[in-house]
């Protein structure tokens, strides 16, 4: 949608065979359309055709300067659209389709549209698992750029009505698949020669990553690489605070383990269900009639690392958009 085009009434088909083949004719059409994963709903659209990636950036209201993922259906594609090392053929053979994202060199000549990669020599790549996203690139035929489905900076969707609060009246079409199950993004790394760098924690450990490609643990290069790397990214439209052990009287308490609150990420401190409630923990949070929103404490091991890296930037101070 441009910023000449009406509103789009935005309708929610729950997932069948006609919800799939009316999200890849919209999607044809170059139009975006948001698209369960197994990490959160994606806004999808053509990755060849640049006025549909476009779309995706006037939707959400996302900065030019950051990339898009682009989701493919799975190794033998995504070698036509980059150069694939050895380390990334291993990691995409082990890990596809899954959570995780590889940054590698773009094939010269590709079919790409250049805002999908920001105009950087890269793109972002992976194979999704999910059912829904896997028909819908069936049925298109081509690789689907699909950041997370809500207004830039904002709380990612793991739900349906997540996605409708956030863009509804800017996008034609919500795929509905259920929550989905991990619950933050997937993880996305990069490659420095014989190195593995990590650009974003995510539901795969990065060393575990590293050990599986047998190469060595790089430095996090400087500047936007990737998704998800912006100081505030994730942020509910109310002030967070973190490793909070009690609430203020005007704050919602989001506790984990022995800190109870109004809600809890995981009474049994389990961090893979503290990972898969996060973020509609947060959307209730910011519905809620309080001020503001405290966090207990997560230990900052396994995917609790992940867990710990968007609540960081969702807390940090906001970026303007």
């Amino acid at each position: 949608m441009t910023r000449q085009e009406a509103p789009h009434a935005t309708a929610i088909r729950r997932y069948d065979d006609g919800a799939v083949a009316e999200a890849a004719r919209l999607i044809l059409d170059g139009l975006p359309v948001a698209v369960p994963t197994e990490t959160v709903y994606g806004l999808a659209a053509d990755a060849t055709n640049e006025a549909a990636v476009s779309r995706i950036f006037e939707a959400k209201g996302r900065p030019a300067f950051n990339p898009l993922i682009v989701h493919v259906g799975g190794v033998e594609q995504a070698d036509a659209l980059a150069e694939l090392a050895d380390a990334a053929k291993t990691i995409a053979r082990l890990y596809w389709p899954g959570a995780v994202t590889m940054v590698v060199p773009r094939r010269a000549g590709g079919p790409i549209a250049p805002s999908a990669t920001a105009g950087l020599g890269t793109v972002a790549l992976r194979c999704p698992a999910h059912r829904a996203i896997q028909a819908v690139l069936a049925a298109c035929g081509r690789p689907l750029a699909a950041p997370s489905a809500n207004a830039s900076g904002g709380i990612s969707p793991t739900r349906a009505e997540h996605v409708l609060r956030s863009l509804g009246g800017r996008i034609p079409l919500i795929l509905d698949d259920g929550p989905t199950e991990h619950g933050i993004e997937s993880t996305i790394i990069g490659f420095d020669g014989d190195r593995i760098t990590l650009l974003r924690p995510g539901p795969v450990d990065f060393a575990e990553l590293a050990a599986v490609a047998q190469v060595s643990k790089g430095e996090t290069p400087a500047g936007v690489q990737a998704p998800g790397q912006l100081p505030s990214h994730y942020a509910p439209s109310k002030p967070l605070r973190l490793n909070a052990t009690t609430a203020a009287p005007d704050e919602w308490l989001i506790g984990f383990g022995p800190v109870k609150g109004d809600d809890s990420l995981s009474d049994k401190s389990n961090l893979g269900e503290a990972a898969a409630r996060l973020f509609e923990a947060l959307h209730r949070a910011d519905a809620s009639g309080r001020a503001a929103i405290a966090v207990a404490p997560v230990p900052e091991a396994g995917v609790g690392v992940a867990i710990n890296d968007r609540l960081r930037r969702a807390a940090a101070p906001r970026f303007i958009r």
